[in-house]
């Protein structure tokens, strides 16, 4: 496998080079019709930055967010990982990077109904090797970790919004992942919810130092990130410091 230049390998977790995705189709007359989504993105994370990618609908950016959790793959262009061409990666590695490198958390919590919570949160430990009896305990620990100890026997419809998306959040830590990518994660939730959640990501990311990229339309989740990016039609058209909060985390 190919290194990566070494302008970026010590330190970028996310280095996109000329990054293209787009989708073909074929019409009912036979024809071809392709959709371009993203255009030549040139992005870079490092680890520990917290940063929210905002947008209006059809702007990209839940494709982008797909691509950075190697769900998809680009047209053209290149996206290393953690110092890894994610195109030379074969599908048991992109798989082994989904359940031990990055965390999801999605506007709909996509939970399994009929498991309770610690269930919900123990199955990626599971799905790793680790015994159930192990795996619950530790999804134990993660539950309490997000205020949730209580409620570890609870199915989700035994839960509130903010309850569901605590619990995903924990499912999500579980296997200790260097990057969390949250999909519209107050999408669902109220505002003082919403406050909350997002309070708790800020949490993560300062004592713990995890990397997070949240996709929102929102200005006041995206009022938490330290790093704001916009695209509009496939496009980033800023790339900015959010001196607010980092203002707030500099202080805290």
């Amino acid at each position: 496998m190919s290194s990566i230049p070494t302008t970026h390998s010590a330190q970028s977790l996310i280095h996109l080079e000329q990054l293209c995705k787009s989708y073909s189709l074929q019409d009912a007359h036979g024809q071809i019709i392709t959709t371009h989504v993203l255009y030549n993105i040139n992005l870079t994370i490092h680890q520990g930055e917290f940063v929210a990618i905002m947008g209006h609908s059809g702007s990209g950016k839940s494709t982008l967010m797909n691509i950075l959790g190697c769900l998809d793959t680009p047209t053209s262009g290149s996206y290393w990982l953690s110092g890894r061409n994610v195109a030379a990666l074969s599908s048991n590695e992109l798989a082994q990077i989904r359940n031990q490198s990055i965390g999801f958390v999605f506007q709909g919590f996509n939970l399994l109904k009929r498991m309770t919570a610690l269930d919900n949160v123990a199955t990626p430990l599971l799905y790793a090797g680790i015994s159930r009896s192990r795996s619950r305990q530790q999804a134990l620990e993660f539950l309490r970790h997000t205020g949730l100890e209580d409620y570890a026997m609870h199915q989700p419809n035994q839960l509130s919004g903010g309850q569901q998306q605590r619990v995903a959040i924990s499912r999500a830590l579980i296997n200790h992942p260097s990057l969390i990518l949250a999909d519209e994660p107050t999408g669902n939730l109220d505002t003082q919810t919403s406050n909350d959640i997002m309070q708790l990501f800020e949490q993560l990311n300062r004592d713990q130092g995890i990397t997070i990229v949240l996709v929102t339309h929102e200005d006041d989740v995206a009022a938490y990130a330290r790093r704001l990016i916009h695209l509009k039609d496939g496009h980033v058209t800023i790339d900015k410091n959010n001196t607010e909060a980092t203002a707030l985390h500099e202080t805290c």
